[in-house]
């Protein structure tokens, strides 16, 4: 690509085909600069470091999970729209298991867009389930921690018991959508 062609965004499709073939140890500022056809300053003029670099990625990487979770929930609500954003979550972090890793986790100026989008989809599923507020942001946080787990583990290929994933999966959404809705008791009660 030649030097005139850059732009951050330019930068971000580099290094993402990097970490797409192949891992998110291969990304560096020196193996996207080679992949532009520049020296790794040139960089510089549109990412300051590696650190702005992978929020960028960051935020185009929840952008694209987000934009697909959204489709797998439209016109769903409750116990489908819980069961359609788990699997279509799962479905993409298997599909891209190194954007996946690459993901940024903490909040983040330039994923709040996203992640703002990401939050309502999720509280308005959680919305049939009477959740809001505290108890729908104590719900999301359980709910990505699922997810966040089962994708990450099966991702790396964690999971080395004979019983099928989907199988496992599947109780994840069943224990998930159970405890949704499950009135929860205050503690020490």
């Amino acid at each position: 690509m030649p030097r005139a062609a850059l732009s951050p965004g330019a930068v971000v499709d580099l290094a993402l085909a990097i970490v797409d073939e192949g891992s998110p140890a291969a990304l560096t500022l020196s193996a996207v600069a080679g992949r532009a056809g520049v020296a790794t300053p040139s960089l510089y003029k549109h990412v300051r470091n590696l650190a702005e670099l992978r929020d960028l990625m960051s935020a185009r990487i929840l952008d694209d999970l987000t934009d697909e979770v959204g489709r797998a929930v439209l016109g769903r609500s409750a116990d489908e729209a819980i069961r359609a954003l788990m699997l279509a979550w799962r479905d993409w972090a298997l599909r891209h298991p190194h954007r996946y890793a690459v993901l940024v986790q903490r909040p983040e100026p330039r994923t709040a867009e996203a992640g703002e989008r990401l939050l309502g989809i999720v509280f308005a599923a959680l919305r049939a389930y009477g959740m809001e507020d505290a108890a729908a942001v104590h719900a999301t946080r359980c709910l990505r921690a699922a997810l966040h787990g089962f994708a990450v583990l099966e991702a790396e290929g964690a999971f080395g018991l004979p019983e099928r994933l989907e199988e496992s999966f599947e109780l994840l959404i069943h224990m998930v959508i159970s405890g949704l809705r499950t009135p929860r008791r205050p503690p020490g009660r």
